[in-house]
């Protein structure tokens, strides 16, 4: 009874330290998945944190690459319309030489008869009378047109002439608005006598009066303009800007 006894004794003992055994295996088989999946989730997290600086970082190359670029084209720009302006300005300066030439080509000329040369222009005077429009049609045949008054010299230069005559100003196209026969309109300078222009005043006879003849019997020349009516007869004066 005694061996029955040891027996169990010893078979239970066994059984106890298997499940012992079995139960320190197992807790060792847990903690050895819970180290892998640790280590398992440190490996994510470095992943994920490395993963995170390298966006970071690719985005700032991205933003200086963009950045450097805008700058060249910025800076590309700035070249391109540079050079734009150093084009125009010597084409501009190629169109003033030329014309410089050419002006000065036309004064090595010697005036055609009946013309005098003053400045860069030349002028003719006229030996009989017409009216205003008779008078231009006859400039524009010679290739030139009614004179036109630039300065206070040139204004001198004609009262000089000594002859009542026709110059290019008129408000025919609208009254009160004088222009040249070029359609500039008249600003500055102006050599009106005093109270002109006057449409002819409170007197009929004279008519509208919407064309400019230089007085020079009795006006000095800062003060020798006078609005008179087209259909009159007088001298007048051509100009061809050469």
């Amino acid at each position: 009874m005694a061996d029955y006894v040891n027996k169990q004794v010893i078979e239970l003992n066994k059984v106890n330290g298997d499940n012992r055994n079995r139960a320190t295996r197992s807790v060792k088989t847990e903690t050895h998945l819970s180290d892998g999946r640790l280590r398992l989730y440190r490996m994510a997290a470095v992943c994920l944190g490395g993963l995170c600086v390298l966006q970071v970082t690719l985005n700032i190359s991205l933003r200086l690459a963009f950045y450097n670029r805008g700058n060249e084209t910025e800076e590309r720009d700035q070249l391109q319309t540079s050079c734009n302006t150093l084009t125009e300005e010597r084409d501009q300066l190629q169109k003033e030489r030329d014309d410089l030439m050419r002006k000065f080509s036309n004064l090595k000329q010697t005036c055609p008869e009946g013309w005098q040369q003053f400045n860069s222009s030349w002028y003719f005077l006229s030996t009989v009378k017409k009216t205003w429009k008779e008078s231009r049609q006859n400039c524009l045949e010679r290739g030139a047109d009614l004179v036109i008054v630039n300065s206070d010299m040139e204004q001198e230069f004609l009262y000089g002439l000594n002859k009542r005559a026709w110059i290019g100003l008129t408000d025919s196209v609208s009254e009160g608005t004088w222009r040249w026969v070029d359609g500039t309109p008249l600003t500055t300078p102006s050599y009106w006598y005093s109270h002109q222009p006057d449409n002819g005043g409170d007197d009929p006879k004279n008519g509208e009066e919407d064309c400019v003849e230089l007085n020079t019997e009795t006006w000095r020349p800062v003060k020798a303009w006078n609005d008179l009516s087209c259909l009159h007869n007088r001298y007048w004066i051509c100009e061809k800007v050469v």
